[in-house]
Formats: structure tokens, sequence, C-alpha cells
């Protein structure tokens, strides 16, 4: 299973991005999806998690300007970045539990390559 992360890139405070990330093949499907944030000088947090039924969970620094969200369809969860800040810098990752699709086995945890994201002010 390989997530494909994209989306990131340079934006001014307040401005706005979204991040995909795709599970790829027809083979795999998308539990729980999650995105990470690794910034400058922090240890890696949490940003947002979102589970198969669609329940979130945010973290408190981006609670009400970040929506995950998550299309089955199309293997893919989206981290919707509003209003960015300064110390949203960082490398956002996504990490999912794959199943396989038709089945519902669970084959494992899986990160993506990260996508750097750079909020200038």
């Amino acid at each position: 299973v390989q997530l494909q992360a994209s989306g990131g890139g340079l934006v001014q405070a307040g401005g706005s991005l979204r991040l995909s990330c795709a599970a790829s093949g027809s083979t795999f499907g998308i539990n729980g999806g999650r995105w990470y944030r690794r910034s400058p000088g922090k240890q890696r947090e949490l940003v947002a998690s979102i589970t198969s039924d669609g329940s979130t969970i945010y973290g408190d620094s981006v609670k009400d300007r970040f929506t995950i969200s998550r299309d089955n369809a199309r293997n893919t969860v989206y981290l919707q970045m509003n209003s960015l800040k300064s110390e949203d810098t960082g490398v956002y990752y996504c990490n999912a539990d794959a199943y396989i699709m038709g089945t519902g086995v669970r084959v494992g945890d899986y990160w993506g390559q990260g996508t750097q994201v750079t909020v200038s002010s």
C-alpha cells in the first residue's frame, strides 16, 4: 500500500491550502486517516484524524481552522487548512489504516512521504 501525499506549498499567513492523501490502486481502501506534522524545533504532533465513519478529532492549535475529510470513492483523505499561521509551517505526513477492499481485512498502518507547508508572515 502506498500513500501519496500532495498539496503542500508556500502561502502567506491567512491563506489556505488543501492537502490530499491518496491510497494507490483499487485493491486497498482507507479506514482511519490522520495528518501529523513536524514543525522546526518541535516534536511530531497529531493535527487531525478521521475514522471510517467520519468522526473527527483535531489538535488544539488547529481547531476551527483546519478540516479533515474523506472521499471513500477516491480512497483519499483531505486536510483543508484555512487561516494559516507561521506556526503551521512544517512537514505534514498522512497516516492511515488500510484494508483489502471487498473483504474488510486490515493490512496495516502506512505513512505517506510528507509534504512541506511553509507559511510566510
